[in-house]
């Protein structure tokens, strides 16, 4: 692996472990055994590394909420889209985590990720209309644009709920169980909206993703 990329990994599994302002770029350079100065012939600063992850986690989430070409939705993209989602948001956990102090912190983030947010909803709501469209959501009671805005709302929320809310011992960490749970929060909202031929298939997504929570 080039260094530049070793850097970014490096970088993006101490953010999610210790959280973004936690890390430094010279934490950075000892996890990887090399110079201070090696980094920043790759990356002048923090920032421009967080700017990279950022473009990398919007390239793969636009990729995994892309609609089929030439046919419409099935159960089997349902499937593909919620694992996918559930994989992305748990591989970049600390956007979700930090990302007030990150688009405060760098304008030109902040509307990158102004514009991607409005794009991924978009997404979502082709996805949902999809759905209803192949008849795996009841159209008389189904309403795409809010079953987006929820989802994408509860998705990018939860690992913040996790860390503020259940997580109260300091040292519990999360785990990709838990982040999972966001996934059957997002499935548990259709329950009333199925079709009797999607709903074998759905509630068997449902006991797949559902996890207990930690409790006080």
């Amino acid at each position: 692996m080039k260094t530049r990329d070793r850097i970014l990994e490096a970088s993006l599994q101490m953010f999610n472990e210790q959280g973004e302002r936690a890390v430094t770029t010279n934490h950075i350079a000892a996890r990887l055994g090399i110079s201070p100065g090696n980094l920043y012939y790759h990356f002048r600063n923090k920032q421009q590394i967080i700017a990279e992850l950022f473009e990398r986690y919007e390239a793969e989430l636009e990729e995994s909420l892309a609609l089929p070409g030439g046919r419409g939705l099935d159960l089997d993209d349902k499937a593909r889209y919620v694992e996918s989602l559930s994989e992305s948001l748990w591989r970049y956990r600390f956007v979700q985590r930090d990302l007030e102090h990150l688009l405060a912190s760098d304008a030109q983030v902040a509307e990158r990720y102004r514009q991607f947010s409005r794009r991924a909803l978009r997404a979502v709501e082709g996805i949902f209309q999809g759905t209803i469209d192949a008849g795996i959501l009841d159209a008389r009671y189904a309403n795409a644009q809010v079953l987006a805005l929820n989802s994408w709302l509860l998705m990018n929320s939860w690992t913040n709920f996790l860390c503020t809310t259940v997580l109260t011992d300091p040292q519990a960490q999360l785990t990709p169980q838990m982040q999972r749970r966001a996934v059957y929060q997002v499935l548990a909202q259709e329950l009333g909206l199925l079709s009797e031929a999607a709903r074998p298939r759905v509630e068997a997504m449902l006991r797949e993703y559902y996890t207990e929570l930690p409790e006080d």
